[in-house]
Formats: structure tokens, sequence, C-alpha cells
């Protein structure tokens, strides 16, 4: 959608409050060195995938802060390009690590998963991974469209496919909601678990997987509801507290010691 010379794309994208994004920059820096260590100290995919994430979650922010203190930065659409960029894919780890916890601490528990169809095909982690990079693929074909788009027909293609990418993700979200509550259920139903680590995580890894997961519905929810009005979306008195922090409560969470399973204590 370009505007005319000397306009303001990261204003008229919402993006104002330099204060938010420096905030959130610096919060992740000590993530990024826990998930870092616990990448070497226990190497999971769950850890090396939230590194990635707190990285790319820098970085965006970093780029949010100059969109917001730079004129010049503002007036050039390629970086606010980047920045949707890097936060939809960003968003692809979140979503997976979640998605790979639920699973990695079904293969822990005793108690038996459902075995229709539905719970199988919902378990097989190719699967999802095809449906997320489509999610992704999507998000930034249409960013690109929309931003650039000099034509309506290609702006609202653009926002057809960001609403597209939206909805995916928000399926998914549910589904790995849907794989929490099996567990849920299959565990009080058995009331067994293989704990090896008396760490509070391992002792309360259900509960704060179903907080992961809800925060995650709930952050999906929020780009969904508000996908037909690009004012709330934007607005940063809503973005902050429903989509960046929810995030980052969930990333929080899964730095509880013994959340996350040692390749030593899963199943080969």
């Amino acid at each position: 959608m370009q505007g005319p010379p000397g306009y303001n794309y990261a204003k008229g994208s919402g993006i104002d409050s330099v204060a938010g994004a420096v905030i959130f920059a610096i919060l992740y820096v000590p993530l990024l060195g826990f998930f870092l260590r616990q990448s070497f100290a226990r190497p999971t995919y769950v850890f090396i995938v939230l590194s990635i994430f707190s990285a790319i979650r820098i970085a965006a922010f970093a780029i949010r802060a100059l969109l917001a203190s730079s004129e010049s930065a503002g007036e050039n659409i390629n970086i606010l390009i980047v920045f949707d960029i890097l936060y939809n894919i960003g968003f692809f780890g979140l979503l997976y690590s979640a998605y790979t916890l639920v699973l990695d601490r079904g293969l822990l528990s005793d108690a038996p998963l459902p075995n229709g169809p539905i719970s199988r095909i919902t378990r097989r982690r190719p699967l999802f991974r095809i449906c997320l990079t489509a999610a992704v693929a999507v998000g930034i074909t249409g960013a690109i469209e929309y931003a650039i788009g000099t034509k309506q027909s290609t702006i609202d293609l653009g926002n057809t496919l960001r609403k597209v990418s939206l909805w995916i993700f928000l399926v998914l979200s549910v589904l790995v909601l849907f794989q929490t509550y099996l567990l849920i259920r299959s565990e009080s139903s058995y009331g067994t678990h293989k704990v090896s680590d008396a760490a509070f995580g391992a002792r309360h890894g259900i509960v704060l997987l179903c907080v992961i997961s809800l925060l995650l519905v709930a952050r999906e929810a929020f780009f969904v509801a508000t996908a037909g009005n690009q004012t709330k979306a934007n607005d940063e008195n809503l973005w902050y507290p429903l989509a960046a922090t929810t995030e980052f409560i969930a990333v929080i969470l899964f730095a509880a010691p013994g959340l996350v399973p040692s390749r030593a204590e899963l199943p080969t």
C-alpha cells in the first residue's frame, strides 16, 4: 500500500512506542542466554528453536524501535516489511516448540493416549510442520503484496492472504491446546507419569503446558478478531498486552526447571 512521498509507514501501521520495543528487546536477551545455555547443557529441539526464536524477537523489536524513533526509517517501507517478516517467522518456532513439548510429554506418560484417526493425524509432526510453513509463506506473501501493492486488487489480495495465514495459525494453536487437553484427560484417568526430575516444571508440567497453549490461542485470537480492523490490530494499547506480552509469558514458562525433557528421557 504505497503512500505519498514522505509518508511514515511505521506511524501508519501503529508503530509509535520506542520504549515498548526497547523494553521487549532487552527482556528477550536473558532468555536468549538461558536457552542457548540449555541447548548445550541439555540439547533438545525445543531449546534450540526457542534460542532462535528469542534471537529473532530481539532483532524484530530492535527494528520496531528503529521504526518508531527514526522518521527516515519509518518512511522506508522495506524496513517495515522486514519487521513483518521477522515477526511472522518467529511465531513458527514458538508454536512448534509448544507442539513438540506436548507430544514429548505424552511420550513420557504411562497413560495411553487416544488412538482415534483425528488424534493420530494431529500427532504427525511432519504434517504440522508443513501447515506451519504454509502459514508463514502465505503470511509473508500477503504482507509484501499488501505493503507494496499499487493496485487495489493487489492490496486486497495481500490482505486476504494475511487473514488466511492468521486463521491457519489460530487453527494450529487450537490444535496444540487440543493435544494438551487429550494429555490432561489421559493422565487424569490413569494418574501416572514418568517423572525423573523433582523440579517444578517436571511435577507441574501439564499445568504449564495448558497455560502456554491458552496464551498462544489468545494471541492468535486477537489477530484474527482484529484482522478486519487494522486500526485496532495496530493499536499498541492492545498489541503489546495481547500479542507481545502473551507470547513473552509463554516463553518464560518454557524456562521452568524440568519442563522440557532431555533427549535421554525420551523413548528411542
